[in-house]
């Protein structure tokens, strides 16, 4: 396994003139080993950072920096230490072996010592003896895992995935999704992950950063990001309600209350009474109850009256929003279950969920 590098950006920007479009990023931290998800709608930078961070452009202003040094496109020795995979796997005409095998060729690895670590790729991308299959052969699944071999089979210090699942069909990019993840996290390498998807992004990395318009929305843990977004576009864009702001009113045995509006919340940690935090609690871990109905036993420490403000169809399930005295919620609803509360907008419920459910932060008013 190779030492892993750290990545940096400072004061980067990239232009182009015949769109307008600009990439703009004050700073950028991947720290060595970790993996960074790069989430953001179509058009809004995600391949032009990929591509300056894999050198195949060089910024016209500030400086990308890996393993410490500033380097530039003309860095051939940093280059290749960088392995890349794409949303098509760019496979030639031939076996899968020698697929495998290119990237080690041309970097003047012998040819025993290319067949081994080609056939350790395969091994650990799940396709031990494809080796003298041919890439006209391989389902869709299969030719991205030779492409991961690949990257993976010149032991990268830097791994780039520019949607490398995107062509699949759902089912298989989730479980391909996890099978990458835990291969890229074995790798050892420093992993930067484009994606549209935030479910995959949780599964990929564990930090995440939005782009909006080529410029940064949100950067930081993958939980703080999906669960804690504190602008209305960056909460809209994942889907969930934004954060709020909230003031500590108690803290005890592990547990902090935390005023919203007329609403006490729950959560896990401790605070100083007083401080001002941003708090959220992500839709899929509120649940809805009828309101002055009789709950089954639950552990749950977060039980608020509340109102539907708007129902929304999103898929097999129904997105709801809801008013609890001030304290704004979303709770994720099967259909049937909507069914069966008669929820509507206007109807009265009741939310539950778990204090550990709730994420907060002190909000730095320096």
């Amino acid at each position: 396994m190779s030492t892993p590098l750290a990545i940096e950006l400072l004061g980067v920007r990239r232009g182009f003139a015949r769109s307008g479009f600009a990439l703009e990023v004050d700073r950028l931290e991947v720290p060595a080993g970790s993996s960074l998800a790069l989430l953001g709608p179509s058009g809004s930078g995600k391949s032009t950072l990929l591509h300056l961070l894999a050198l195949l452009e060089a910024p016209d202003a500030g400086s990308v920096r890996i393993g410490g040094r500033e380097v530039t496109p003309a860095d051939r020795d940093v280059r290749l230490q960088i392995a890349a995979v794409f949303q098509r796997p760019y496979l030639f005409k031939g076996s899968v072996l020698a697929n495998v095998a290119y990237g080690l060729k041309v970097r003047g690895v012998e040819r025993t010592e290319r067949e081994r670590r080609a056939t350790a790729a395969f091994e650990t991308v799940g396709l031990a003896g494809y080796e003298t299959r041919g890439v006209a052969q391989l389902s869709g699944g299969e030719a991205q895992r030779v492409s991961l071999a690949r990257a993976l089979a010149i032991e990268p210090r830097v791994l780039l995935l520019d949607e490398p699942l995107a062509s699949l069909d759902p089912l298989l990019r989730r479980q391909l999704a996890r099978d990458f993840a835990r291969i890229a996290r074995e790798s050892g390498a420093t992993t930067v992950w484009v994606t549209h998807d935030q479910d995959e992004a949780l599964i990929v990395a564990d930090r995440t950063a939005v782009l909006r318009d080529g410029r940064i929305a949100a950067h930081g843990s993958a939980d703080d990001v999906m669960a804690l977004p504190v602008d209305e576009w960056t909460a809209a864009f994942l889907g969930v309600a934004a954060a709020q702001r909230g003031r500590v009113v108690g803290s005890a045995d592990g547990l902090v209350e935390i005023a919203v509006g007329e609403a006490r919340v729950f959560a896990s940690g401790e605070a100083e009474i007083g401080a001002e935090v941003h708090v959220a609690v992500r839709p899929e871990d509120v649940l809805l109850f009828a309101a002055g109905s009789e709950m089954p036993v639950t552990t749950a420490r977060n039980r608020l009256p509340a109102r539907v403000t708007s129902l929304e169809p999103r898929g097999a399930t129904l997105y709801a929003t809801l008013d609890a005295g001030g304290a704004l919620l979303a709770s994720t609803v099967s259909r049937a279950a909507a069914t069966e509360l008669a929820l509507a907008t206007g109807t009265d419920t009741l939310a539950v969920f778990k204090a550990t459910a709730v994420r907060w932060r002190p909000i730095d008013n320096g």
